[in-house]
């Protein structure tokens, strides 16, 4: 089993819409996957939830979210349980590490959203986590338990559910920012994907990430060497690596250029290699061949336009490919993707070939 993410500090790059069809594909490939929606946008939720559904998850939750023990010590042992039967969020299940308190005797069911995939869902107060995190950070360096229970439980939930449900993977969707929350989820992942954009601000992004990784390496190591072996089964044995880049949604353009870009976009998809070489420590990447790293993940698969295939796929909660054989689609809709029916249907070859190549990238961690 792997925990792997897609990441870039960089809004704006698609990054929960490949999340949910690099899921989809995987899971149409035979491998089961677990989501969990690290992002307090909740996008990657609803792509899976249709809203209503989400409040019924939601609402019993509020006052655990408020305070867990507290609203513990009101219900009794039946009823606790069966509040448990039901899908829970993310920020629910890390509520007693956030505040202090035991953990849950039993793991609540994952939503499951299609056949070999699971969700954890979301849920907008995912702040109060991050906070915990910053605020017990420095008790990290003096071992203690509550601090080290803190970071670790992002992971050891990821595992707990792989454990008992026998995913091949977990994919963590994050939040566009290189905070305290996201530190840790990328720090103790084993590895992770950044969608770009071919422009100036993804060449930083990828820059502050890479800048960001050292001082985190820098920091686990020094706890990791604090604490003992026990609490070091709870990290990962090998900080966390990069899979690559992939060059998301761009326009296409009819060119002499291999990747079929404008010619400014594509000058500057030529530069993300190099940056990635520049900033992105070699022990974070030396899994990769130089081939792997020059190239985007799946090569040219789903690097152009998706223009309102995405939008279409989150309304009718299902992948690209499948939303021509939706039932019910609305009036308004109808038209347009019966005109369009073979562009959403290729998509699953595109998607499946990103997939196929990043399985060779994951199988080369070990």
């Amino acid at each position: 089993m792997k925990i792997i993410s897609v990441f870039n500090n960089k809004g704006g790059v698609g990054k929960t819409t490949l999340t949910y069809h690099l899921a989809c594909a995987l899971a149409e490939m035979g491998k089961k996957i677990l989501l969990i929606d690290f992002d307090p946008q909740c996008n990657l939720t609803i792509y899976g939830i249709d809203t209503e559904d989400l409040h019924k998850i939601w609402e019993p939750e509020d006052s655990f979210i408020d305070d867990f023990a507290a609203s513990r010590i009101k219900l009794t042992e039946q009823e606790f349980t069966s509040l448990n039967s039901h899908t829970r969020t993310i920020h629910y299940l890390l509520k007693p590490a956030e505040d202090g308190t035991g953990e849950l005797n039993f793991l609540p069911p994952p939503v499951s959203i299609a056949r070999n995939l699971d969700l954890i869902p979301g849920r907008l107060t995912l702040h109060k986590y991050e906070n915990r995190i910053a605020e017990r950070w420095s008790g990290l360096y003096s071992r203690d338990p509550l601090s080290v229970r803190t970071v670790t439980q992002i992971r050891g939930i990821a595992i707990q559910y792989a454990e008992e449900n026998l995913y091949d993977f977990v994919i963590i969707d994050t939040s566009p920012n290189l905070g305290a929350l996201n530190k840790v989820i990328i720090s103790t992942v084993d590895g992770f994907l950044v969608p770009c954009f071919p422009d100036m601000f993804s060449l930083y992004g990828i820059r502050n990430i890479g800048n960001s990784l050292l001082k985190w390496q820098e920091e686990f190591n020094i706890i990791y060497q604090l604490i003992s072996d026990e609490k070091r089964n709870l990290f990962p044995k090998q900080f966390v690596r990069f899979l690559g880049f992939n060059i998301y949604n761009a326009k296409r353009y009819t060119s002499t250029n291999p990747w079929n870009l404008a010619q400014a976009a594509y000058n500057y998809a030529l530069e993300i290699p190099n940056t990635i070489k520049k900033h992105i420590a070699p022990e974070v990447r030396q899994h990769l061949t130089e081939e792997m790293i020059n190239a985007p993940i799946g090569n040219t698969a789903i690097m152009h336009s998706h223009n309102t295939l995405p939008s279409m796929a989150q309304k009718y909660r299902t992948p690209i490919w499948r939303v021509p054989s939706t039932q019910n689609i609305d009036s308004e809709d109808a038209s347009t993707i019966k005109g369009n029916q073979a562009i959403y249907i290729q998509k699953q070859n595109d998607y499946r070939t990103f997939a196929e190549d990043l399985l060779l990238r994951i199988n080369r961690l070990d």
